[in-house]
């Protein structure tokens, strides 16, 4: 049993370790193992803390029992997107031009669940600077997806989902500015949270687009999802942007049923523009809560195709203002070219970033000038404005919306064009331009094997709500 720890549920981990059945360090070991094994081929891991992980578990296990936190996570191992900072370890975003930054602090969402008796394993690769949705854009290494190896695993947290659907860690952390979390659960067959704007410290996520992005789950099951959810939920001094939103009780969530629920299918996700497969998984997961009591619903949105626009321009204009700090002298690779500030500037900029980067950079920088900024950007707010709007009101209504993850099942490796890429965060970017939690679950397989996933949205800070379907969901599909 103990050659295979790495495959228990966080519910029986924390169980086995309440009970002595085995320790902290022959947990953590199992995934150690596990990584050691794999990931040569699976390329879920930048940086594994193989020995700082060993030395923390032992620290886990020495505590007497009445030291020990009841929190449950404590003593379970877990992974980091490569764009939370950990003091001491190398936090390079995927770049280049960060390929040797070691940070002086942990982020505030490592300082928690380290707090609760975690065991940080190690940082996951990702789409550099968290832009993509493949994991293709790293600057050091593709990851590929662990259940379907001819596909990718999304991004930009593809290697989060890797390492969890690997069993190379129970759950990681990500982050989610436009589907970055729930991408790569969903192409992995795992359970994936982008939660309430602001529930979550951002405090040393290394900002990509600041009023779109938060830090997200991704995990193999929905019970570890919400522990670490409510392990990390809080308000924090060191984030503006962070909001004291009330926990809920894990227990009762579990336990509540979906009756009575009223649940909206957006519309729009389920026509033009979605591969039938993914729409008819959905839709299969929606006669399901039905049939176990929920209210079942169409409801209309705006065309999908103004909000992913309005995502791009948003998030590439705080993406130009948020990289123009990385130019070798204030952070990031410094070229050894240049005869002038300037130019070193320009040469640090142009050797540290990827193309993708780049691209994203050059067009933010375009949508923020003085003769286009109220054409594009102002406009796109105004968007993303109408859009919460429409959205809120559709909250009078109903409890819950769903739809499809994504509008197509995965892409496989080196096969789809950027354009193509883009179109996949159509089902994704609503929720982080209106702020508002996003849970996917998985809901099947095709034929082929590959994973079908739906997705949930709730009101802001109604995270109790995604999770008490989910649980309910995820109940009757194990029958």
């Amino acid at each position: 049993m103990k050659n295979e720890l790495n495959r228990l549920t966080v519910k029986e981990m924390a169980q086995g370790l309440k009970k002595r059945d085995f320790s902290c360090f022959e947990l953590t070991g199992a995934h150690l193992d596990a990584i050691a094994k794999k990931d040569e081929e699976i390329g879920a891991y930048l940086t594994v803390c193989a020995e700082n992980a060993k030395a923390r578990a032992h620290a886990l296990d020495a505590l007497g029992k009445e030291q020990r936190a009841s929190a449950p996570l404590y003593g379970v191992p877990y992974a980091l997107k490569d764009n939370i900072c950990t003091a001491g370890i190398k936090t390079t975003c995927a770049s280049k031009m960060l390929e040797d930054f070691v940070p002086p602090y942990d982020a505030t969402v490592e300082e928690r669940l380290k707090a609760a008796g975690g065991v940080p394993l190690g940082k996951t690769n990702m789409d550099e600077f968290g832009m993509g949705s493949t994991t293709e854009y790293s600057a050091f290494q593709k990851t590929i997806n662990p259940i379907a190896h001819d596909f990718v695993p999304g991004g930009s947290s593809g290697g989060s989902a890797a390492a969890v659907a690997a069993y190379e860690a129970p759950y990681a952390l990500g982050s989610d500015t436009g589907g970055s979390v729930r991408l790569p659960a969903a192409y992995c067959g795992l359970v994936g949270l982008k939660p309430s704007y602001g529930a979550l410290s951002r405090y040393g996520l290394v900002a990509f687009a600041s009023s779109l992005e938060q830090v997200g789950v991704l995990s193999r099951g929905v019970y570890e999802n919400a522990a670490a959810f409510l392990t990390l939920l809080g308000a924090d001094e060191k984030d503006a942007t962070s909001c004291a939103f009330p926990p809920f009780d894990l227990e009762r969530t579990e336990q509540a049923g979906v009756k009575g629920l009223r649940i909206g299918l957006l519309r729009p996700f389920f026509e033009k523009g979605v591969d039938p497969r993914v729409a008819t998984g959905a839709l299969d997961a929606a006669k399901t809560l039905e049939h176990m009591g929920a209210q079942v619903t169409f409801c209309p949105l705006a065309p999908p195709e103004h909000s992913l626009a309005a995502y791009y321009v948003i998030s590439s204009a705080e993406a130009s203002s948020n990289l123009a700090r990385f130019d070798g002298v204030r952070y990031g690779k410094r070229s050894e070219k240049g005869d002038s500030l300037e130019e070193s500037h320009a040469f640090s900029r142009g050797e540290g970033f990827g193309k993708e980067v780049k691209k994203r950079v050059l067009f933010g920088s375009y949508v923020l000038s003085a003769g286009q900024i109220d054409r594009y950007y102002h406009k796109a707010r105004a968007v993303a404005a109408a859009l919460k709007g429409e959205v809120t009101s559709l909250f009078e209504d109903f409890d819950l919306l769903l739809c499809p993850t994504a509008p197509a099942l995965p892409p496989k490796r080196g096969e789809h064009p950027p354009t193509n890429a883009y179109g996949q965060d159509l089902c994704t970017v609503l929720a982080n331009l209106t702020g508002l939690p996003a849970l996917c679950l998985p809901c099947g397989r095709t034929r082929e094997g590959l994973p079908l996933s739906l997705q949930l949205l709730a009101p802001m800070g109604r995270e109790d709500l995604l999770y008490r379907t989910a649980f309910a969901y995820e109940g009757e599909e194990k029958k």
